[in-house]
């Protein structure tokens, strides 16, 4: 692809996984930031690296280690995931092109979901747990190079479960022996996170649950 053609949220083929552009960055030379939608750990590429793809319904794939098939032949309600796939924001709106979010509750209009987004009924597939008989599997672009990983029948890896990805003012709390440590996410690059305090913390250990507890975004408050 050439690096006009990318753009924040489309899914996209990356070393043969499907990921998804959180990032476009054009004075670096890495400019396309990825999150891979399997277990949410980030990567830089190029443009020239990744092959665009648009998500329909029937598609199925694993995002943070579960696996899920969209539909659109019922409505969204709360406890459900969503996928924002036909954006019409008005100025007030904040969602971007196939942000997942967590329904928090829903009427004949629409949802609302757990980042206060009001989001059309027409506007989003829903993601439906498993891995349904008739889904098409999008997971990799050629299938026959899947052999990194196991997956079940209900299409979840075998993985400790993670948090969520961290983002600039996310407030994290690590509980020790000894002490309780909280600090915000100043700075990200690579797979390293920077805490407020000088703390540097790989994204693995931030993720993981049961070493770091994920409190809330700053700018969300």
């Amino acid at each position: 692809m050439k690096l006009y053609q990318v753009r924040k949220g489309q899914f996209v083929y990356y070393n043969n996984e499907l990921h998804k552009v959180y990032g476009v960055k054009p004075m670096y030379k890495l400019s396309v930031h990825l999150i891979k939608m399997r277990d949410l750990t980030q990567h830089i590429t190029n443009a020239a690296s990744v092959e665009k793809y648009k998500p329909k319904e029937y598609d199925s794939f694993i995002f943070n280690h579960k696996a899920y098939t969209l539909r659109k032949d019922r409505k969204a309600e709360a406890g459900d995931y969503i996928l924002i796939n036909n954006p019409m924001q008005d100025s007030l709106d904040t969602y971007s092109l196939n942000e997942i979010d967590l329904v928090e509750s829903a009427d004949n209009k629409g949802v609302i979901t757990s980042n206060s987004h009001g989001v059309k009924h027409n506007e989003y597939l829903l993601m439906v747990p498993g891995r349904a008989p008739d889904s098409n599997s999008i997971d990799r672009k050629d299938m026959a190079n899947d052999d990194d990983e196991s997956v079940n029948d209900s299409g979840t890896l075998g993985q400790t479960t993670s948090g969520p990805l961290p983002s600039l003012g996310d407030i994290y709390k690590r509980t020790g022996n000894d002490s309780i440590v909280e600090a915000m996410v100043v700075a990200i690059k690579d797979q390293t996170v920077y805490l407020g305090g000088g703390l540097e913390v790989p994204q693995d250990e931030l993720m993981n649950s049961k070493t770091w507890e994920f409190l809330y975004n700053l700018l969300d408050r």
